[in-house]
C-alpha cells in the first residue's frame, strides 16, 4: 500500500505580511534619515546665517538678502534636475556646459528677434537643454556607457560646440546693450520683494518633488537607483525611465540657462563654467545619496541655499574665497561617509527588527 500522501500547509497570513511589514519599516526608516538629512542642512544654514551676522549685522540687509536669493536660483534649478539623475544611480557632469550653451543660445535668439514673448524664449532654452539632456540619456541608457564618462565628454563637446558657434557667428560675447529691456526686466523683477527668479526656482523643485513622490514613474526612480536589477526584473523599464530623468536635468538646465542671461545679461562662452562642481555638491549635501535610491530634492535646494550662503559669508567673514572650494570638498565628502554610515546602520536596524519579528 502506498503511503498517505502529506499535504504542504499553505502559509498563515502572518508569514504573508511580513516581508510587507519590514519593507514598509525599511521605508519608513529611509524616510526618518532623509528628514533627519534635511533638518541637519536646515540647522548649519541658520548657524552659518548667525555667525556670519554677528560679525557683520548687514548680512542680512534687503539688497544682500535679495542677491544671495537671486545667486540660489539658479543652483537651485540645476540640484533639482540633477537630483532626478542621482537618484537613479548616475550623473550628469555637463549641466554647466548645458547652461553656457542655452544661455548664449537664448542671448543669440534675442539679438535676432528681440520682440520675442517671454514665453517663447524661455521654451527655446529648455528645448536646447532637453536635446542635450537627450543626448547624455541615449548614451547611458541604450548603450550603456557609465554616465561619468559620457557627461564628462559631453562636457567639453557642448562647451565645444558653444565655442564654435561664437566663433562662427563673429559674436563672441552678448552685452546687455544687444538684449532687449523687457527681458533684462526679468532678472531684477520682484514679486512681494522676493526676486522672481528665485521664485521660479522654487516653483521648479515644488513640481520635482510632488512628481518624484506622488507619479509612480517618479518613484520608480528611487527602485532604479536601489537596485536596478531588481528594478528591470519587476518590470520598471529602467532605460526609458532614465533617459526621461536625464532629458527633464538638461531641460532644467537649459532653463538654468535662461535665468542666467536674465541674471547677468553678458554672455560669453564661459559661462556656467565649473558648475557642474556645485551642482553635484549641492545634491549630495542636500542628502541625496550619491549610490543612488535615496534622498530628496527638499534636500537638494536646501544644500543649494547652503552652499551659496557660505560663498556669501566668508567675505562677510574676513576670509579668503579660496576657502568656499576646501568647504565645498569638504562638504561632500563628509556627505558621502555620512550616506555610508546611514546605509550601514539602517541595514543593521532592519536585521534587527527582522530578527525579533521572527522570534
Amino acid at each position: 500500500m502506498s503511503a498517505p500522501l502529506t499535504k504542504t500547509p499553505a502559509p498563515l497570513p502572518e508569514e504573508l505580511a511580513a516581508p510587507e511589514r519590514a519593507g514598509r519599516r525599511g521605508a519608513a526608516l529611509v524616510q526618518r534619515l532623509v528628514l533627519a538629512r534635511e533638518l541637519g542642512i536646515l540647522a548649519a544654514l541658520v548657524l552659518l546665517v548667525v555667525v556670519t551676522v554677528i560679525a557683520n549685522p548687514r548680512f542680512l540687509s534687503g539688497q544682500n538678502v535679495r542677491d544671495l536669493l537671486l545667486s540660489a536660483a539658479i543652483l537651485t534649478v540645476l540640484a533639482a534636475g540633477q537630483t532626478m539623475v542621482i537618484v537613479t544611480r548616475n550623473v550628469d557632469l555637463s549641466v554647466g556646459s548645458v547652461l553656457g550653451l542655452s544661455a548664449y543660445a537664448t542671448g543669440t535668439l534675442l539679438v535676432v528677434a528681440p520682440d520675442l514673448p517671454l514665453v517663447v524664449v524661455v521654451l527655446a532654452g529648455m528645448a536646447v537643454g532637453a536635446v542635450c539632456g537627450l543626448l547624455n540619456g541615449a548614451i547611458v541608457a541604450v548603450a550603456g556607457v557609465p554616465s561619468l564618462v559620457v557627461t564628462l565628454g559631453t562636457l567639453y563637446a557642448f562647451r565645444g560646440l558653444d565655442s564654435l558657434w561664437a566663433s562662427s557667428a563673429d559674436r563672441l560675447q552678448i552685452n546687455a546693450a544687444d538684449l532687449p529691456s523687457g527681458f533684462k526686466s526679468l532678472g531684477t523683477a520682484r514679486l512681494l520683494g522676493v526676486p522672481v527668479l528665485f521664485l521660479v526656482a522654487v516653483v521648479v523643485v515644488l513640481v520635482v518633488g510632488y512628481y518624484l513622490r506622488t507619479f509612480r514613474s517618479g518613484r520608480e526612480l528611487y527602485g532604479i537607483g536601489s537596485a536596478p536589477e531588481a528594478a528591470r526584473l519587476s518590470g520598471i523599464p529602467v532605460g526609458r525611465r532614465v533617459l526621461t530623468a536625464f532629458v527633464v536635468n538638461g531641460a532644467l538646465a537649459g532653463l538654468a540657462g535662461v535665468l542666467y542671461a536674465a541674471r547677468f545679461q553678458t554672455l560669453d562662452t564661459t559661462a556656467g563654467t565649473g558648475q557642474e562642481l556645485f551642482v553635484v555638491a549641492a545634491a549630495v549635501v542636500g542628502g541625496v545619496a550619491i549610490f543612488g535610491g535615496s534622498g530628496s530634492v527638499y534636500g537638494a535646494a536646501l544644500g543649494a541655499l547652503l552652499l551659496t550662503t557660505i560663498g556669501t559669508a566668508l567675505p562677510q567673514l574676513g576670509l579668503d574665497p579660496f576657502w568656499r572650494d576646501a568647504a565645498v570638498g569638504a562638504l561632500i565628502l563628509a556627505a558621502i561617509a555620512l550616506d555610508r554610515a546611514l546605509q550601514l546602520r539602517l541595514a543593521a536596524r532592519l536585521r534587527g527588527r527582522n530578527a525579533r519579528s521572527d522570534r
